[in-house]
């Protein structure tokens, strides 16, 4: 999002600490923030129920913190504001076993912010809130910012798996979704918004500007496992995206092979079955899962996993090798004990050129080891979730989707950390091929093996994303000319 607004204009919203009505909101306008009007609604009403912080209103959440100051009540905070106004909102319906009011708390809490420039990130919050569901997720990223995609994905897809966890339309969460990239040093720092009061459900949706960050084949994997933990009435579900039709458009144009004006942000380039490289021949529990080398933007893939470069993938072989050797020792079908698991997978690592044991190779700044861990019952969950396994340097409450926490670790490595230039470029490449992997072990293990294991691994890694990169802006398939546009 863009522009701060003076505090001056906002003077005349701010004689009362109560929630406004949207047509009295035009005193404080700045660019995007009624995009989504229909999930400030929502915030609004459960809001008004119970409002200890005095927040005024909703929408003061979105904006930058200059702007937000007036209408913060008693957030001292106000990198947190966002996520202190879903929190009580999400905590009151609840309450109320509105399911409405708690999906519309949780899509309110994953939409961007207002920043003062394009391609500038908002800050991430680092308090814990009181709802782990709200505590889960962050504020989608300005689209023009480094690696905005795979984390606006990332944030998207954590959106849907909360979702589904309450028994909300997991599919909401493309609603949250941005506005096509601005150019950068765009001197309106406007970007491509809109800005209209009273449009309802948001102009976002009316003016058909919305960027989907996910399929909906991908949201559907994400939340195959999810568990409903909740019960309420008052159904929400997705209506202002035409998923059928979206999908039925780029269909259409693959058919005819012509060029579709469809904003697609999660085109691909087609990858063709390649040729394994893993050479590693031990066969202690099974040989190690091969390796495909193939073409497109991620050009490895093990077991149907795609990795962006050959070493996450080649550590991931051996890593399913060991755990297949531990299982059939530990049962008794491989004798000589797990010790010999870990001793093949260090030499398989070793056949493939690839260091196991995570050591500092990288100057961090100021700060420790950025690493991620995935475990269970981290702050209560009863699932399994990433956290920064160095909580003094890198504090923030756990997280069902890596890219919160990457996403925290990279700022957090710029300032306060001051970590060279090139690290902190590792950590953007780290971050977007642990986004895109299988949300588990894996994608804690890929992150640190870039970031961590070297920065030879580190630098083909950011190569292998630049160029991803490159091709997902081209979108281009042997079938189709995916062109992404403002979707205007």
């Amino acid at each position: 999002m863009k522009y701060e607004i003076a505090a001056t204009i906002l003077a005349f919203a701010l004689s009362s600490t109560h929630a406004l009505p949207h047509k009295e909101h035009k005193a404080r306008e700045v660019p995007q923030e009624h995009s989504h009007n229909k999930f400030l609604d929502l915030v609004r009403t459960s809001l008004d129920t119970n409002n200890p912080l005095k927040i005024a209103d909703p929408v003061f959440g979105l904006l930058g913190n200059a702007a937000a100051a007036g209408g913060a009540g008693d957030v001292t905070d106000l990198d947190c504001l966002q996520q202190a106004t879903a929190d009580q909102a999400f905590t009151n319906a609840k309450a109320a076993g509105d399911l409405a009011g708690m999906a519309g708390a949780l899509v309110y809490r994953a939409l961007e912010r207002n920043t003062g420039s394009v391609g500038l990130v908002s800050v991430l919050c680092t308090q814990t809130p009181v709802n782990a569901e709200i505590g889960a997720l962050s504020q989608h990223q300005d689209p023009a910012s480094t690696n905005a995609a795979s984390i606006n994905k990332g944030i998207t897809i954590a959106l849907a798996q909360q979702l589904a966890a309450i028994g909300a339309d997991p599919l909401l969460a493309l609603e949250s979704g941005t506005f096509a990239p601005g150019t950068i040093g765009d001197p309106t720092a406007a970007g491509n918004t809109c800005d209209t009061s009273d449009d309802e459900p948001g102009c976002i949706f009316s003016e058909n500007l919305l960027v989907l960050d996910a399929s909906e084949d991908e949201i559907s994997s994400a939340v195959a496992t999810i568990t409903l933990t909740f019960t309420g009435t008052g159904g929400i579900s997705a209506t202002d995206v035409d998923l059928a039709a979206f999908a039925a458009a780029v269909e259409t144009s693959a058919a005819s092979g012509k060029s579709s004006n469809i904003c697609c942000p999660f085109a691909s380039t087609n990858q063709s079955s390649g040729t394994n490289v893993q050479t590693f021949t031990g066969t202690l529990g099974g040989a190690p899962p091969p390796v495909i080398s193939s073409s497109g933007d991620r050009p490895f893939s093990v077991n149907g996993d795609t990795f962006v470069n050959a070493a996450a993938a080649l550590q991931r072989s051996c890593s399913v090798q060991h755990n297949a050797c531990a299982d059939a020792a530990n049962s008794g079908a491989l004798a000589g004990g797990e010790a010999q698991c870990e001793t093949q997978e260090d030499a398989c690592n070793a056949a493939d050129g690839v260091t196991k044991k995570v050591k500092r190779a990288t100057d961090f700044g100021s700060c420790g080891n950025p690493t991620i861990l995935f475990e269970a019952g981290l702050d209560g969950r009863n699932t399994e979730a990433f956290i920064a396994q160095d909580q003094t340097d890198y504090n923030h409450g756990s997280a069902l989707n890596i890219a919160v926490i990457a996403g925290f670790i990279c700022q957090r490595l710029g300032s306060p950390c001051d970590a060279p230039a090139d690290v902190q470029a590792s950590c953007t490449s780290a971050s977007a091929a642990a986004v895109a992997t299988t949300q588990n072990q894996a994608a804690a293990d890929v992150f640190n093996s870039i970031l961590i294991g070297g920065n030879a691994v580190a630098t083909a890694a950011a190569s292998a994303v630049a160029t991803a990169a490159v091709n997902a802006a081209t979108a281009t398939t042997s079938a189709v000319v995916m062109t992404i546009t403002s979707c205007t």
